[in-house]
């Protein structure tokens, strides 16, 4: 019984986070809070007044800002303010960095490719030969997602490592189906870049953290990056916020390689512009990474990154949420426009991220 309804609870969490996606640019704001229409738009600062965003934000196109400043508070008790320098947990927006970590290992001959399947890497995973390095990065692999397995304990103080998690999930699909054949769907799970995670230790022999520091980081000067830490404090960093109310800290230990870095616009910025230059990835590793053409006004998931057609441009990117937290990190790379929408306020988020999404790449970038 209780197997069943942990398999009920994951297909469910995995069936709203799907439809997240497939819903991207649908109109989702509530009657109470409308969002602006695009249509009366006037410029970015006035824009981001009108959402009523609390956070930091980055919009920068041909290298010239646009804007670059924080909205509301990142300390509601101290009065402290957001500015362009505070430092935000970025949940998945995490995940563009462990991709990277695993083109690393492929750069480094740690691996043999992305079709190179997990029975390779670790012989005992249930599936393993059917599940490959480009599903896992694709979210294409059927494995499910972990949080709804673990979260409780974690939150209630119950120590769980990302060891305990993989052994978990081992355990779990030791005598259960995936939830779809490997490469035949798309269904987003954490679960698959906690395992590129522990991966990256794995064949690397460094600690998850070190090599993505030594691999990226350090490269790009990006000095304000860091793993994220249980506890928050210092006016550096933003407190979590879901309406007025301060939101624990989440068990920063579940989230490795899937949600666990904190950051700032300025040093996410440098990300960006890295990945859609020409000296940060071959012209090889670019069209395995973001893929082909996406149709008019869709949406596609390449490795670790979001690829989306909107008004005739192509937009790169990646969101996160985590409590208390929401983020925004893309690109256009024909314009060279980049936008970094960092919030410390987890409130009609989606709804938000979408506004944003499709008014600044329409009106900005």
């Amino acid at each position: 019984m209780t197997k069943t309804i942990l398999i009920m609870k994951k297909r469910l969490y995995t069936l709203i986070l799907f439809l997240s996606v497939l819903t991207l640019f649908s109109a989702c704001s509530d009657d109470e809070n409308p969002l602006p229409n695009p249509g009366d738009y006037t410029d970015a600062l006035t824009f981001f007044e009108d959402i009523d965003f609390n956070g930091s934000v980055l919009i920068s196109k041909n290298g010239d800002d646009i804007l670059r400043r924080g909205f509301g508070e990142a300390n509601k008790s101290g009065g402290v303010l957001n500015n362009a320098d505070t430092k935000f947990r970025i949940g998945s927006v995490s995940k563009t960095l462990t991709g990277m970590g695993v083109v690393q290992l492929k750069r480094d001959g740690l691996i043999t490719g992305f079709d190179q399947p997990l029975s390779d890497l670790d012989a005992d995973f249930p599936h393993g030969e059917e599940i490959t390095i480009r599903h896992l990065l694709s979210h294409q692999s059927g494995v499910p997602d972990y949080l709804p397995f673990v979260e409780t304990k974690a939150k209630s103080g119950e120590q769980i490592s990302p060891e305990d998690i993989y052994t978990l999930i081992k355990t779990y699909l030791s005598d259960t189906d995936l939830d779809f054949e490997p490469g035949s769907s798309m269904a987003y799970s954490n679960t698959n870049f906690l395992i590129a995670a522990l991966l990256i230790e794995e064949l690397s022999g460094e600690t998850y953290e070190d090599y993505i520091k030594a691999n990226v980081l350090t490269p790009l000067d990006m000095t304000d990056t860091e793993m994220g830490t249980d506890e928050i404090s210092g006016e550096q960093y933003a407190q979590g916020y879901n309406g007025n109310a301060n939101v624990s800290a989440y068990p920063i230990e579940i989230t490795l390689g899937a949600g666990c870095w904190t950051s700032t616009v300025g040093d996410l910025e440098k990300w960006c512009k890295a990945a859609m230059g020409d000296e940060w990835f071959s012209a090889d590793e670019k069209e395995l990474i973001f893929g082909g053409e996406v149709p008019a006004e869709s949406t596609v998931f390449g490795l670790a990154w979001f690829k989306s057609k909107i008004s005739g441009k192509t937009f790169l990117w990646h969101g996160g949420d985590i409590d208390g937290f929401a983020s925004l990190i893309g690109f256009v790379p024909e314009s060279s426009g980049v936008v970094i929408a960092l919030s410390n306020q987890q409130d009609d988020t989606a709804a938000k991220r979408n506004s944003i999404i499709e008014t600044i790449v329409t009106k900005e970038l």
